[in-house]
């Protein structure tokens, strides 16, 4: 039998109890710490889990030291710090999306992992639809000839719509509408993993972007109570890839009609694609061989693949780092900080 690892879960809120759930669910692995600088939240949460410890500080979980590796589930604005203390302790680490809040800081945090030879990764969970890694399989098996072009979109509607309850009154929402409260609108929020599928999906490089963002008035003076509603509601994007291919990316909280939808369609020389997923399921259409003159897709029957958590457990067994790993994640992260550029420039701008 494979050596057991422990699990040590800094950050208790939000995605944290699912990465307890889901680590405690695989063989050979054992959560064993809880981290939170609310040591009453983390006592609340490893009651909830059966989580043996608990700590106030990442310094003390660290000199304790009885784990074997980390799920960074902390705000992303301290995903460098407490990151590279866990590097420095031996750690490898599982962090949450975006990796850091710029490419410099991410790429910081991946040379510190690759110089160490620590396992890494990233949790972008939309990895874990099975029809993007379906549809990956195909390109990579030449099943749709060369990529000329693509569409991808990420659409959300809560801005239109009470599904997930009221944003003018709801602090969970009202942040992710304010810069200075560490927002950096729908491009932040969700941008990450559009670009993920669209980098994954496709197995292409960006070679150069232009991005058009625009923030819409919601509220009388622009601002509800200490919020200021400053951030990007909706990005739309024109793309060329490194092989000469084409793409559109649009993502918006002012997609009317749409939960929580990501859409990517691949049009190769001998074939299509087409992708949908969303927080709980995915389907994939094809459109190959004779159906191409008929335009005729066909649904595809997609197996189950493994989760993000359970790659980075297979990691930690086997020594060889999974994917998407820090390196991946940083490189989505230099996309974004460059469509900011693209923005207030007003151009097209290669990726470097």
């Amino acid at each position: 039998m494979s050596e057991e690892k422990r699990i040590l879960i800094l950050g208790t809120g939000g995605i944290a109890a699912r990465h307890a759930e889901h680590f405690s669910s695989i063989p050979n692995m054992r959560v064993v710490a809880a981290v939170d600088t609310n040591l009453e939240r983390a006592r609340l949460f490893a009651l909830e889990h059966s989580i043996p410890q608990t700590f106030a500080s990442l310094g003390e979980a660290i000199a304790w030291g009885e784990f074997d590796a980390a799920v960074n589930s902390t705000p992303d604005g301290v995903h460098k710090a407490t990151t590279l203390q866990l590097i420095e302790a031996g750690k490898p680490v599982f962090c949450e999306k975006p990796l850091a809040v710029n490419y410099p800081d991410a790429l910081a945090m991946t040379e510190a992992a690759e110089g160490a030879g620590l396992v890494n990764m990233v949790n972008l969970t939309y990895r874990n639809a099975h029809a993007i890694q379906m549809a990956r399989r195909m390109v990579d098996d030449g099943r749709i000839g060369t990529i000329r072009h693509f569409e991808a979109s990420y659409l959300q509607s809560w801005l239109t719509a009470g599904h997930w309850g009221d944003w003018r009154t709801d602090e969970r929402w009202l942040w992710r509408l304010s810069s200075a409260h560490g927002s950096k609108g729908v491009l932040g929020d969700i941008g990450i993993h559009i670009l993920d599928f669209v980098t994954f999906g496709t197995g292409l490089e960006f070679a150069a972007l232009q991005a058009r963002m625009k923030t819409y008035d919601k509220a009388e003076g622009g601002a509800i109570g200490a919020y200021r509603l400053d951030v990007n509601d909706s990005v739309a994007m024109t793309v060329e890839m490194r092989n000469g291919a084409l793409g559109v990316v649009h993502m918006s909280r002012y997609a009317t009609g749409n939960l929580n939808d990501l859409n990517l369609a691949i049009y190769g020389e001998e074939g299509a694609l087409r992708i949908w997923a969303n927080h709980l399921e995915s389907r994939l259409e094809v459109c190959l061989g004779a159906d191409r003159e008929t335009q005729t897709w066909v649904k595809v029957d997609c197996p189950v693949t493994p989760r993000n958590e359970h790659r980075f457990a297979l990691a930690l067994m086997t020594g060889e780092n999974g994917q998407p790993n820090f390196r991946h994640a940083a490189g989505i992260q230099k996309l974004l900080d460059l469509c900011f550029v693209s923005d207030e420039e007003g151009r097209m701008l290669p990726v470097n």
